[in-house]
């Protein structure tokens, strides 16, 4: 039944962790409410980011290849002002110190606090009217090689919020996107790329405590392989498509999906 439900969840990070829905908040639920208890639900979730990290390594393989190449090479010949890639690369790196530092200090009331039904439905509804506004008001005329220094810290710093269940990575990084006037797409893809350092970091923490509180058994160890590769394809196809879908569509049955799940959520916890 674990493994069942390791793929199950796999695919709902899978589906979730690029949309702008909240792959936590998501996540949070499903073990609540079907009473999911594995060795430590924290460290099971970080192993599926890890599943969707891959996705954004493989999809993204060539940008990031070149991203990590001018960035290490920009300590022997630093070319800001005319390497796009450069600037980006640097972008990525200078937008991920919020969040790492955010993560640090509340790490505490990240995995206990911030995990509440409550908090996550209503993060759901604030966020989603957030991106109705960003999607609907803000001018979207900047391309990614467009990006400014402030606007990628704006964007850093939006993305510490996302470590609040509910809020959703890609959403507030979206929102914070669209408000430096970026197009959908550009928003996304950046919005993606920031995700991975932070993914990274977190998973190996998480991975690390794992293994050290506990020797896993062999079946757990299946548990987390199953959760990793259902979440490692899934995001990839929905990668893929929901890049393409940005070209011609807003945000729109994402903000009604945020409200009606926040507010089904909400009217649950009151009937209780």
């Amino acid at each position: 039944m674990n493994y069942l439900y390791s793929i199950i969840a796999g695919v709902v990070q899978g589906l979730t962790e690029f949309l702008p829905v909240s792959s936590s908040g998501h996540l949070i639920l499903l073990h609540d409410w079907l009473g999911f208890n594995f060795v430590d639900n924290l460290g099971f979730d970080a192993i599926l980011h890890w599943g969707t990290l891959f996705a954004l390594l493989l999809y993204f393989r060539k940008e990031v290849v070149v991203y990590l190449k001018v960035f290490f090479s920009s300590f022997a010949h630093w070319n800001w002002q005319n390497d796009i890639n450069q600037r980006v690369a640097w972008y990525i790196l200078i937008a991920t110190i919020p969040g790492a530092i955010f993560g640090y200090l509340f790490e505490n009331d990240i995995e206990t606090i911030f995990r509440s039904p409550m908090l996550i439905a209503i993060t759901l509804i604030l966020a989603g009217l957030l991106l109705f506004v960003a999607d609907k008001y803000f001018e979207k005329i900047k391309q990614l090689n467009e990006i400014k220094l402030g606007s990628a810290i704006i964007i850093g710093l939006a993305q510490a919020l996302a470590l609040i269940p509910g809020v959703s990575r890609s959403a507030i990084t979206i929102i914070a996107g669209l408000s430096q006037k970026m197009k959908r797409e550009a928003a996304a893809k950046f919005s993606f790329l920031l995700s991975m350092p932070i993914i990274f970091g977190a998973g190996l923490k998480k991975l690390i405590d794992l293994t050290d509180q506990q020797s896993l058994t062999s079946a757990e160890w299946w548990v987390l392989f199953f959760g990793f590769i259902s979440s490692f394809i899934t995001g990839y196809f929905v990668i893929k498509y929901f890049l393409k879908f940005l070209q011609s569509h807003s945000f729109n049955v994402f903000v009604v999906y945020r409200l009606v799940l926040g507010f089904v959520i909400l009217a649950l916890i009151l009937i209780k």
